[in-house]
C-alpha cells in the first residue's frame, strides 16, 4: 500500500476530507505513515473520536497492510 492509497481509502470514507500522507520515516518502510486529515465529520468529536474515524476509515489494512500512523486531525475551522 502506498501513500496515494492510503490517501483515498481516508477521503473515500470520510466526508468531504483532505488527508495529507507521508511516510516520514525510512521511504523504503512503506508500513508508517504521517497522516493529517481536515473534514468537517470531526466537528463536535473528541480527538479519540476523531482518530477512531481515521482507523475505522483504513479499517483492516491498520492491522496487515499498515504498521503505524503518526495522526493529526482538524476541522476546516481549526485548519484556518
Amino acid at each position: 500500500m502506498d501513500e496515494s492509497q492510503v490517501k483515498a481509502l481516508i477521503e473515500g470514507e470520510l466526508p468531504e476530507a483532505v488527508a495529507t500522507v507521508t511516510t516520514p520515516r525510512d521511504p523504503d518502510d512503506d508500513k508508517h505513515y504521517a497522516v493529517e486529515v481536515v473534514s468537517p465529520a470531526f466537528e463536535g468529536k473528541s480527538l479519540v473520536d476523531q482518530h477512531q474515524l481515521v482507523h475505522d476509515a483504513l479499517g483492516e489494512h491498520l492491522t496487515t497492510e499498515i504498521h503505524a500512523i503518526e495522526l493529526t486531525t482538524e476541522t476546516p475551522a481549526d485548519a484556518n
